[in-house]
């Protein structure tokens, strides 16, 4: 018996939410890996014979590797069809996986970190890609865009509570062959629920811009490396001056180039759209503020309130909660409130609740760090939805691949700005909170224990009101780039009528 026209319509509805949840798998699984790894490093130090330093490579290797070839799938995707990518990506993030989780010493640890960074980073480009094609009514795919950027935060808050008991009863090994098994299921359900697509322009000549991806990629390296290790070799050394040197010549060249392709890596035309600049800003300034900020909580937690790694994990399991709240309402929001006012309204909601971190002090409660995690995870959710689709809407259909690779690239590299920026502010804030504090107090003692004791407690109270300080900081850079957003020129946004750029 053939199926009605009612039933059809059905099918297809609820294959969109199949597609839906099968890329949801595929981002929390690579987001999950970046965020375990971390968890592993002491026992992969142990069991390497390495040094501290030398394992700070095992992660910077993956960002740089990450950041190169985001844009690249994005284009891939675009020309030759995101499934076959998507696909690719995931088959060899599984293959990645199974061979870190073999690694035998530091130099196979980091080549096999590399090829799970490159095949992971093709998700975030192509996924976005399938759902703005798959979601085709704009509110629909707002919400769809929402809930899907939402896995993000999840995954960066289960992954360490994954990892623990896992590093504890199976060895750090297991956190890399974990992916083997959901990472098939994962495999299985895109081969059977995604539909191929592609760019619309199929009938240009294929031409793939193979310079602009080696000056962009050399760029992006030279900037994630100075980013990651510019506090330990210092800002102004040789090393870092070589990669200033190389970010503005590369960026030069990059810019040329792309000026002069028939398909360049990166449309340069993006950034002569206003929505599009303006969500972009939102966003660098957002993450920028928000990681540099959070990256210190766990920190804090277990440096001052003697929280262990297990149970700093736990602070954020609201804090997931809230987020996953959050982004199907600020999807509701889609065609009744403006998107400028939805996305400022949620940064000042994520600023305030970074605000509630700066009055932090070693008598800090549990729920008084939740409750800012959760403030500002709500605030971040409900605005997602229109952040990310102002990206899907603004361009053509055909670039939403490399659209949405921008977007995570700037995520991406906001991500590395903050953590550098305020881990270097941290240590500075607190040098000279100690000569301040040291200035203004006196020792009536010269008894060897009282010495210590004041010691003790100036470095104690120079380091909080250090953090405290870099909260304000970050929360005050949220706030400010909630303002990008009140920029955004979008016409003819009505209940009844698609956004389309001004």
């Amino acid at each position: 018996m053939e199926p009605t026209a009612e039933q059809t319509v059905q099918k297809k509805s609820n294959l969109r939410w199949w597609i839906l949840l099968t890329v949801i798998v595929g981002t929390f699984l690579g987001r999950m890996d970046q965020t375990i790894v971390n968890l592993a490093l002491p026992n992969i130090i142990s069991d390497f014979r390495i040094t501290v330093s030398a394992a700070g490579w095992i992660a910077t290797a993956y960002i740089l590797a990450n950041a190169i070839f985001v844009p690249i799938w994005g284009k891939l995707g675009d020309t030759i069809g995101r499934k076959k990518v998507y696909i690719l990506g995931f088959t060899i993030f599984i293959g990645g996986s199974v061979l870190a989780g073999l690694a035998w010493n530091l130099p196979s640890m980091i080549v096999f970190r590399v090829i799970q960074a490159i095949a992971g980073s093709a998700d975030y480009p192509t996924a976005m890609a399938i759902l703005a094609v798959t979601f085709k009514e704009q509110k629909e795919r707002a919400q769809a865009l929402g809930i899907w950027s939402s896995s993000f935060a999840a995954a960066s808050v289960f992954g360490p509570l994954i990892g623990g008991p896992l590093i504890d009863h199976f060895g750090w090994r297991s956190v890399f062959l974990v992916n083997l098994p959901i990472g098939i299921v994962g495999l299985l359900m895109a081969i059977r629920f995604i539909n191929e697509s592609r760019s619309e322009q199929n009938d240009k000549p294929t031409y793939f811009d193979w310079w602009g991806a080696m000056s962009l990629g050399g760029m992006l390296s030279a900037l994630v490396l100075v980013l990651d290790q510019g506090p330990t070799w210092g800002w102004l050394s040789v090393g870092s001056l070589i990669c200033y040197f190389l970010i503005v010549v590369l960026t030069g060249v990059f810019i040329k180039i792309e000026q002069n392709v028939p398909e360049p890596i990166v449309d340069l035309r993006f950034f002569k759209i206003p929505a599009f600049v303006n969500t972009l800003l939102n966003n660098f300034v957002v993450f920028m503020g928000m990681m540099g900020g959070l990256f210190l909580l766990p920190v804090f937690a277990q440096t001052f309130l003697g929280y262990n790694a297990t149970q700093a994990g736990y602070l954020f399991i609201p804090m997931a909660a809230a987020l996953m709240l959050a982004a199907p309402i600020g999807g509701a929001l889609m065609g009744k409130v403006q998107t400028r006012y939805v996305i400022f309204a949620s940064t000042i909601v994520a600023a305030l609740g970074l605000y509630l971190f700066s009055f932090l002090d070693p008598k800090t409660t549990a729920l008084s760090l939740m409750i800012p995690l959760c403030v500002m995870a709500f605030g971040l959710g409900f605005g997602m939805a229109q952040r990310t689709n102002v990206i899907a809407s603004v361009v053509d259909q055909h670039e939403i691949g490399i659209a949405s690779s921008i977007l995570a690239l700037a995520r991406n590299v906001a991500g590395a700005f903050g953590i550098a920026i305020f881990g270097t502010l941290l240590t500075n804030r607190t040098k000279y909170n100690v000569m301040h504090i040291n200035s203004l107090s006196v020792l009536n003692s010269h008894l060897a224990l009282d010495i210590q004791k004041y010691v003790t407690l100036v470095e104690l109270k120079a380091q909080i009101d250090a953090y405290n300080y870099v909260f304000l900081i970050s929360a005050i850079i949220v706030a400010v780039g909630a303002f990008a957003a009140l920029t955004l020129k979008l016409k003819n946004e009505r209940l009844d009528i698609k956004v389309h750029v001004e």
